[in-house]
C-alpha cells in the first residue's frame, strides 16, 4: 500500500471529515493532532484512525474529570513509519451524571486494561453491545470505596494530618510553631461539606470539595515607618534645608 505524502494534519483532516463530517473537530496547533468526537461516535473514530489512517499502536486510555462538563476520555495511537512516528490523540466527553462510553477492546484488545483503570479511577462505565461490561479492580482492593481521580473525592489523609511535610505521629522531634495558622490543603474540604451527617440533614454538593483550597491568610496589622513619622519629617525637612542651601 503506498502511503499519501501529505502531511499529517492534512491527512487527518481529510479522513475525519469524509468518515464523521462535522462531528469530528480537528485540533493540530500545540502537541499532538487531537480529534473530538461526540460518544456516540467514539468506536468509530478508533476504527477511522487504525484502518483509515494505519494508526495501528494503542498507547493508552485514561480520562480527565472536567468538573461540570464531565469527563473527557482521551486515547493516544500512533502510526510508525519508516523514519518516524505520527501521533493521534481522539477525546470524547460524557456527562457526569451518566458516565458511559462504548468498549473500544474490540478494536485494540489491549485497552480493556486501560478501561479497567479508568473505571475503578473515574468511575466511568465501559459498554459492549449496549450492556454495561463488568470489570473486575485493577490497581485498589476490593473494600476500597471511591474514585481516586475524580476531583470531589476528599484527600482524608491531608485532613487527619498537617501539612505539608508532616512525619508519622511521634516521629517528630518538635511541636508546630504555636504563631503560625494550620492551612487547609487542596482536596481537603471544610468540615461540613463530608464526613457523617445527621439524618435527614441536606446532602452536600459533590463538587464542594473542589473549590476548597488553602485557607486565607490571616490579615496583619502594617508596620509603622521606623523612628516613627516624625524622624521622616525631619529627615525631610533637612534635606530641603539642605537643597536651599546649595
Amino acid at each position: 500500500m503506498t502511503r499519501s505524502v501529505q502531511l499529517w494534519p492534512g491527512r487527518v483532516r481529510a479522513a475525519f471529515a469524509s468518515e464523521l463530517g462535522d462531528d469530528a473537530g480537528v485540533e493540530d496547533g500545540f502537541g499532538p493532532v487531537t480529534v473530538d468526537v461526540p460518544a456516540a461516535r467514539w468506536v468509530e473514530a478508533v476504527e477511522l484512525a487504525r484502518d483509515g489512517l494505519d494508526c495501528t499502536y494503542f498507547d493508552w486510555l485514561s480520562a480527565v474529570d472536567e468538573l461540570g462538563d464531565g469527563f473527557r476520555v482521551v486515547c493516544h495511537l500512533a502510526d510508525h513509519r519508516p523514519g518516524g512516528v505520527e501521533h493521534l490523540v481522539l477525546r470524547t466527553l460524557v456527562p457526569r451524571d451518566a458516565a458511559t462510553v462504548a468498549s473500544i477492546a474490540g478494536v485494540f484488545a489491549g485497552a480493556r486494561w486501560h478501561e479497567r483503570e479508568t473505571h475503578e479511577m473515574f468511575g466511568i462505565s465501559f459498554t459492549a453491545d449496549g450492556a454495561v461490561l463488568e470489570l473486575e479492580k485493577l490497581l485498589l482492593p476490593e473494600e476500597f470505596e471511591g474514585h481516586p481521580l475524580r476531583k470531589e473525592f476528599v484527600l482524608a489523609s491531608r485532613v487527619a494530618k498537617p501539612w505539608p511535610g508532616a512525619k508519622e505521629p511521634g516521629e517528630s522531634d518538635h511541636d508546630a510553631a504555636p504563631a503560625r495558622r494550620r492551612t487547609r490543603p487542596p482536596g481537603a474540604p471544610e468540615p461540613e461539606q463530608w464526613g457523617p451527617r445527621e439524618p435527614g440533614s441536606q446532602a452536600p454538593d459533590p463538587l464542594g470539595v473542589v473549590s476548597s483550597g488553602p485557607a486565607a491568610r490571616p490579615r496583619r496589622t502594617p508596620r509603622e515607618p521606623r523612628g516613627g513619622s516624625t524622624g521622616s519629617t525631619t529627615d525631610q525637612g533637612s534635606t530641603t534645608e539642605g537643597g536651599d542651601d546649595a
